[in-house]
């Protein structure tokens, strides 16, 4: 993962927000089709930031979007964003996709193939009544870095690029969701490196809400503010993403795909030792990384295997950071000679990985007070 590059501007003013940012998403669906698959699903997604569905193939994250964007109507479910209801049979409603306001972006860009980069956004300026002020347009280009490309011809540009006139086509035709269905699938590393920056712009500067899906733990630890995990066409998990990935009961793989996740700012560096130091919701970490400005979000992960949990402080280690904390749930898979055991450092739960042995040899148990420690060269960022 890597961290965003400018310092974080959540709260600033932006032309490209609505002026009211909408209430939660709300979506209900039983679907059963011929076959093994079925979707069962009652999710409230949050009216602000970018929420991922994560799935594996077949999960029906993609299902799911389909019915959000009212590509795919589902008897019976009911779908809503705050007071606007788009489905719900029991009244006979049913908005289409074309007066939901929504914008959408797919694997492949979908770019009119005979027009310029120009010609492609005022396809979405122009499906606005009234249309927007120049300056949102401007806005748009700047934040998608399309200044240069706007006289470029669709066949001349990369992947990366066609991916970036497509969102911005989506901005442009002002909606209130912005739906993205694995929009880096079909790039290579490269492309995907050269994205995901542009991609955590849109978490600092809408304040519409963003559903993202994608089946990559790495895009996922990079852009999530909610996580829903998706199993076999039901719901495992949603939640914040740092809570989500604290559950005890998360399938193994997903655990060692994702680890825990810490989301800080940034205090200092040390220019002598090359160590970063990012104030988070539980304490101070230290961890090397090259120099950021103060007050640069960052998201780093830590892998359960590499925390250590000691009863008292301890002194005389390589290990730079020790955080206390309070346990407050544990789990041992069946058969296992590990179990997890979940500490709530201040606002921050990380999940460590330990033998029952060393579990009952220190006398772990919930409520319990406790150390975390972790080697600054464990933490990934």
């Amino acid at each position: 993962m890597n961290e965003a590059s400018t310092p974080a501007v959540a709260n600033r003013p932006s032309s490209l927000a609505a002026a009211n940012g909408p209430a939660t998403i709300a979506l209900d669906l039983q679907l059963r089709r011929s076959g093994s698959f079925s979707l069962d699903a009652s999710l409230r997604l949050p009216g602000s930031g970018i929420s991922v569905l994560f799935g594996h193939s077949g999960s029906g994250k993609t299902t799911l979007l389909r019915v959000l964007a009212g590509l795919e109507r589902v008897p019976g479910a009911r779908v809503s964003l705050g007071d606007q209801t788009w489905q719900d049979d029991a009244r006979g409603l049913f908005v289409p996709p074309e007066r939901r306001r929504i914008g959408m972006v797919f694997q492949d860009a979908r770019l009119f193939p005979h027009l310029t980069v120009l010609e492609n956004l005022h396809y979405g300026l122009d499906r606005l009544k009234p249309a927007l002020p120049a300056r949102s347009f401007d806005d748009t280009v700047a934040l998608l870095n399309l200044g240069a490309l706007l006289q470029r011809g669709v066949a001349h540009l990369s992947g990366g690029e066609r991916q970036r006139v497509a969102i911005a086509r989506a901005l442009l035709s002002k909606p209130c969701l912005l739906l993205l269905d694995e929009p880096l699938a079909s790039l290579d590393q490269a492309l995907k490196s050269e994205v995901l920056p542009y991609l955590e712009r849109l978490h600092e500067e809408l304040r519409i809400p963003v559903v993202y899906v994608t089946h990559s733990p790495a895009e996922t630890l990079r852009l999530a503010d909610h996580l829903v995990l998706l199993s076999e066409g039901r719901v495992l998990r949603s939640a914040p993403l740092a809570e989500a990935l604290s559950g005890m009961d998360l399938p193994e793989a997903l655990r060692e795909e994702f680890g825990n996740v810490m989301e800080g700012s940034v205090v200092s560096h040390d220019s002598q030792y090359g160590l970063l130091t990012l104030a988070f919701g539980g304490g101070l970490l230290r961890l090397p990384h090259r120099a950021l400005p103060q007050g640069t979000r960052l998201r780093v992960r830590i892998r359960a295997s590499d925390i250590t949990v000691a009863v008292e402080q301890t002194r005389g280690t390589s290990m730079l950071n020790a955080f206390t904390g309070i346990i407050d749930g544990e789990f041992t898979p069946d058969g296992a000679a590990h179990m997890l055991v979940r500490i709530r450092v201040g606002t921050t739960p990380l999940v460590a990985r330990l033998t029952r042995l060393s579990h009952d040899q220190l006398g772990l148990h919930k409520g319990r007070t406790v150390w975390a420690m972790v080697k600054s060269v464990a933490v990934d960022s």
